[in-house]
């Protein structure tokens, strides 16, 4: 569903609900680094705290499938996290997802704003998959048990080494 906000930013957004938890899921409908607007619209109109907030991120300091939940903190250059902190605070959750580094800086820009290749299609998709199973533990406030899930689901997938460790980074 399309939702006009107060501002006319336009935001797609659903609510999810399970026996345990409610959520609204809001996609804005602005550039990336217009985002904030959206997000502090939509958590008005629905009295939301920002203690309630939980954005998902792309991650280049992150190799790929590898997710970190973070509480509050610096937007580490993401023009997105930037606009969202300026409208709301820095006081929100963020789940990083890795999308790994083109390796060389002037190539950042241009890696971060194209699509996944044909080739990452099946971890992105599986990593897709298996947040969405466990994103009622995000709701619940278990960061730490949703991103202990999601790591033990991708290395279950093949996608990540068995050996690695997973902490939350709050």
């Amino acid at each position: 569903m399309t939702h006009k906000l107060q501002d006319n930013t336009e935001a797609n957004n659903t609510k999810a609900t399970s026996a345990l938890a409610r959520a609204l899921l809001l996609l804005p409908g602005t550039y990336m680094n217009e985002s904030g607007r959206a997000v502090a619209e939509a958590a008005h109109f629905y009295k939301l705290g920002r203690s309630d907030i939980v954005v998902f991120h792309d991650e280049i300091d992150l190799a790929p499938g590898k997710v970190r939940v973070k509480s509050s903190g610096g937007v580490a250059g993401h023009n997105g996290l930037r606009s969202i902190s300026a409208h709301i605070g820095n006081d929100y959750r963020r789940v990083r997802i890795g999308v790994g580094h083109p390796g060389v800086k002037s190539l950042v820009e241009g890696y971060v704003l194209s699509d996944f290749g044909k080739d990452e299609r099946p971890w992105v998709e599986a990593l897709c998959a298996i947040i969405a199973d466990n994103a009622e533990l995000l709701a619940k406030g278990q960061d730490a048990s949703f991103q202990n899930k999601v790591h033990l689901g991708m290395q279950a997938k093949g996608f990540l080494a068995a050996n690695e460790l997973e902490q939350p980074d709050d």
